[in-house]
């Protein structure tokens, strides 16, 4: 039976179409191809061939070699036998002058003969005749043991040079004997190597034309084979050869459709497994006629049929199979075709599960896009919420423990009581627990087997679920009337810690959960879980970062009379960073402004924050330039950036250097109204004027802090009382989406528009103006608005250098406190202002100048222009002097001294407030004042 109809049928039949021309076909390549099996082959062959033919040629050059060897022993064994016996030798060898007598006939015999020597030695081996007359009487070069006992000796030796050459030579020794037998001499012909290879080389044409005849022939016969193999093969490689059959064989018998090959006769050329499952052909059925086979008329007659099929369906029995045809060989007349079968009963439920893990796929994979942007815990439980409702459950709940939800590590014993942290899909049509409620699962609740077991589980109709409807039976009842009637409960688990639980649920019409969705929502649950982990783990690092850095920054403004202050601070949202500021007071009314930023984010930003805000403080206790303080700075950050190096290549692990930390430092004077401001790496301050002007002071930009032997250059300023100097981080002004140029225009447009607003006010306007929503960066923003002293409150006079004008400072000391109402503190103002006057004059340099300031504490200060620091110490009671930095140090608040740059300051502060020094009594003072014994006191 053959089914046509449109349903099964997927295309038309069309006409035959070529196949794609295999690849192999398309590149035959050459017999000189090493990758091919056919190059390899004839490569192969050629080798062979020319070893056996050089190997032949060797054989008979080495064989003729052989046989010019023999013929030159034989001739030298002649030549020297038929010497030694001619006639007249023995008495030759017994006269008066051996080789006057045998010279001449050796000579002659050598000539004759062919020999290239023929020497005549007596029996001591003693030449007697030679060639070159100057060797006669030498000992003779070979051995002649043997000849002297009468036998004949054949040899190689070398001797001297002959006429024929020199080198080693075939030579034969003949014993000459008398008629008793008794030796008499000796007689020695031989021929060189060099004339005996003569013998043979006119023989090496013949061998060498022999030999190259028959490396053409073998040539010849080789490439005609191995073209023949290159045509078979068509240029494949030997491992390309057997991956091809092994993939054929693989292919054949695994592939899930049957793959018939026909001939142009009518003869099944094979059949793979699939194909004989489907049409039931015997194992013996490759080979025979496709007529013999026992199959329908439709599918014989489609086997046997030229056409060309395209996703045909036929019935074979109780299957309907799709069948393509293609011929084999096409546009040729070598006839066959290859037939595929697929099994279209099989296909619908396949499609089906196809389809619905394609869902699960794609549905997983929005999982992963959708879960844990945020590091949010609440809005990623949320997230996988509305990723699995609708598409997967109904209504999706997920429930947290409280620890996860604060960022704390979960423990066993917060199990029972989870808070609700998302829902998702109709809850308004079921009573649900709502958002943020503690729930108290009890023991037998799935929920809570599924965290004592660390598996999910599945209530496939919740009508016989006891232990949820035993957890809360009104609420139950009331959501199987509304048709929840399915249940997934999977536990929420990263690092084997359990989180929480997700509850996926289904109600009519949807179908109920089977055993196969656990896996899925298995899949879903462990991606979550990893998104909330991380979330909860970052918020849990990001509050201790945040706690770290604001208990390193300033927790109050401290006490000081030269300007008004107001700051804020926005930590980043994906980590706190490195940024700072500080208000230091310092000696003399002064006070010092610092903002920095360290490159990074995390604790190791705010650790290291809170490092160089303690190194800025230290330097600046020193009361040092603003060029040394960064300069000083700028050495600690290299010393911490080498120190962590190398602690961390110790460990194997990459450092986190501090380099490229930032910093701006200015000291502002209210007595002069004069700041002095650098700045490393650090965005420009902004200044505006009290009459509303905004402007940049322009402050030579330095490198970072970090990089080393760069200089600190400094800006000195006059600011006006009432002026704002406005410090600031680089993310207040600089952001993903905005250039810092539009930053910077924007906050001098902010403090334009806030005109003579206070610093908190201004602090406020420019945070509503300038801060995101969400920054990624901290922002740390400082206001200060300045003061000046009132000139009242400032006294000042010089000094002469001269001890006995000590008493003249109390006096002006006395009259200036008068004037502002502090005699209760007089007499020791007067000791502190005495004793540091005293100490000027005696150990500094001129001009010594003495100066008072009335703030909310009393300063004195002594200059002087020499540059040598005073030190504290204590004096035996036989000492006359010694004890007048003691005493300033027992009677005044603080004291110190700083270097300028035409000497040095000591000063002094009094509280006046109740305290020491405003408690002390006349006679302890008039006491100590006693005790120096000075008559200039």
């Amino acid at each position: 039976m053959r089914v046509s109809s449109g349903r099964f049928r997927t295309q038309p039949r069309s006409p035959s179409r070529a196949p794609p021309t295999r690849g192999a076909r398309g590149r035959r390549g050459s017999l000189l191809d090493p990758r091919s099996a056919a190059g390899q082959v004839f490569l192969v062959q050629i080798l062979i061939v020319v070893l056996l033919v050089v190997a032949g040629m060797v054989s008979v050059m080495l064989q003729a070699a052989h046989d010019a060897v023999q013929q030159g022993r034989r001739d030298s064994l002649v030549a020297a036998q038929s010497f030694a016996s001619s006639p007249g030798m023995v008495e030759a060898l017994r006269s008066r002058d051996p080789t006057a007598v045998l010279q001449p006939r050796a000579e002659e015999a050598r000539k004759k003969t062919g020999v290239d020597f023929v020497v005549v030695t007596d029996t001591r081996g003693i030449r007697l005749t030679y060639p070159y007359p100057q060797e006669i009487g030498k000992k003779f070069v070979g051995t002649i043991q043997p000849a002297l006992e009468g036998r004949t000796v054949i040899e190689q030796a070398g001797g001297p040079p002959v006429p024929a050459g020199e080198g080693t030579a075939v030579q034969a020794v003949v014993p000459v004997t008398d008629a008793r037998g008794t030796v008499v001499g000796l007689v020695s012909a031989g021929i060189t190597v060099e004339n005996v290879g003569r013998l043979w080389v006119p023989q090496l044409p013949i061998i060498l034309g022999t030999g190259a005849a028959g490396l053409a022939l073998a040539a010849t016969g080789t490439t005609l084979v191995s073209r023949r193999l290159l045509r078979h093969t068509h240029g494949l490689a030997p491992q390309e050869l057997a991956r091809l059959y092994e993939h054929h064989d693989a292919v054949l018998h695994a592939v899930r459709e049957g793959v018939l090959i026909t001939a142009g006769d009518g003869r099944l050329l094979l059949a793979n497994d699939e194909a004989k499952r489907l049409l039931g052909l015997p194992a013996d059925a490759p080979g025979r006629p496709v007529r013999e086979l026992a199959l329908s008329e439709q599918m014989t007659d489609l086997l046997m049929s030229p056409e060309a099929v395209t996703d045909e369906v036929y019935l074979a029995e109780d299957r309907l199979l799709a069948v393509n045809k293609r011929p084999t060989f096409p546009g040729g007349d070598r006839g066959g075709s290859v037939v595929t079968l697929r099994d279209t009963t099989e296909l619908a439920a396949v499609s089906g599960r196809a389809e619905v893990a394609r869902e699960r796929l794609t549905l997983l994979y929005e999982a992963g896009a959708r879960m844990g942007t945020t590091l949010d815990v609440r809005r990623t439980a949320q997230e996988l919420a509305e990723v699995a409702a609708p598409r997967f459950a109904d209504i999706v709940t997920v429930d947290l423990l409280d620890a996860v939800l604060r960022g704390r590590e979960p423990t066993a014993e917060g199990w029972r009581h989870l808070r609700r942290a998302a829902i998702s899909g109709h809850p308004q049509l079921m009573p649900m627990y709502p958002l943020g409620e503690v729930i108290t699962f009890s023991p037998d609740t799935p929920q809570m087997k599924a965290l004592q077991q660390g598996r999910g589980l599945l209530e496939a109709d919740l009508r016989q679920a006891h232990g949820w409807q035993e957890q809360d039976p009104d609420r139950a009842r009331r959501a199987l009337e509304l048709g929840l009637h399915s249940l997934v409960t999977m536990p929420l688990r990263a690092r084997n810690v359990p989180l929480g639980v997700a509850n996926f649920y289904r109600s009519t019409p949807s179908p109920a959960f089977e055993p196969e969705d656990l896996s899925f929502a298995e899949e879903l649950a462990a991606r979550a879980a990893v998104a909330i982990d991380n979330a909860r783990r970052f918020a849990r690092e990001h509050a201790m970062a945040v706690t770290l850095q604001r208990s390193l920054l300033p927790r109050g403004q401290p006490q000081q009379d030269a300007l008004e202050v107001a700051w804020r601070y926005l930590p980043a949202e994906a980590g706190v960073g490195g940024d700072w500021f500080d208000v230091i007071p310092l000696p003399g009314g002064r006070v010092a402004l610092a903002m920095g930023d360290v490159v990074g984010h995390g604790l190791h930003a705010a650790a290291t924050m809170g490092r160089l805000r303690t190194a800025v403080h230290n330097f600046s206790t020193l009361d040092l330039p603003v060029d040394e303080v960064l300069a000083n700075l700028d050495d600690f950050v290299v010393r911490m950036d080498n120190e962590e190096r190398t602690e961390d290549d110790g460990e194997g692990h990459e450092g986190e250097g501090v380099t490229g930390a930032t910093c701006l430092y200015a000291i502002y004077d209210p007595v002069t109204g004069n700041c002095t401001m650098a700045r490393a790496g650090h965005p420009e301050p902004v200044l505006v004027r009290p009459d509303g002007t905004v402007t940049c002071p322009h402050v030579p930009a330095s490198a970072p802090l970090g990089l080393g032997c760069y200089p600190f250059e400094t800006a000195d300023l006059h600011l006006s009382e009432g002026s704002q100097l406005v410090l600031y981080t680089d993310g207040l002004v600089e952001q993903r989406a905005r250039d810092i140029d539009v930053g910077l225009d924007r906050l001098r447009r902010t403090l334009h528009e806030a005109g003579r607003r206070t610093p908190e006010e201004a602090c406020q306007a420019v945070i509503e103006a300038l801060g995101p929503a969400h920054p990624v960066d901290d922002i740390a923003l400082l206001v200060a608005r300045t003061r000046r002293f009132p000139p009242s409150r400032v006294a000042e006079w010089t000094v002469p250098s001269d001890p006995a004008m000590v008493p003249s400072v109390r006096a002006k000391c006395r009259e200036t406190l008068r004037t502002w109402g502090l005699e209760e503190i007089g007499f020791t103002t007067e000791l502190i202002l005495s004793e540091l006057a005293t100490n000027a004059i005696r150990y500094g340099l001129p001009p010594v100048r003495v100066r008072m300031l009335y703030g909310r504490c009393l300063i004195c200060e002594v200059s002087d222009g020499s540059s040598t620091s005073p030190r504290l110490r204590r004096a035996t009671t036989t000492d006359e002097g010694g004890r007048g930095l003691f005493l300033v140090a027992q009677f005044a608040q603080r004291w110190g001294t700083r270097y300028t740059a035409r000497g040095k300051v000591i000063w002094a502060e009094q509280t006046l407030s109740d305290g020491p020094s405003a408690g002390t009594a006349h006679a302890p003072v008039d006491a100590l004042l006693e005790q120096f014994g000075d008559p200039a006191l």
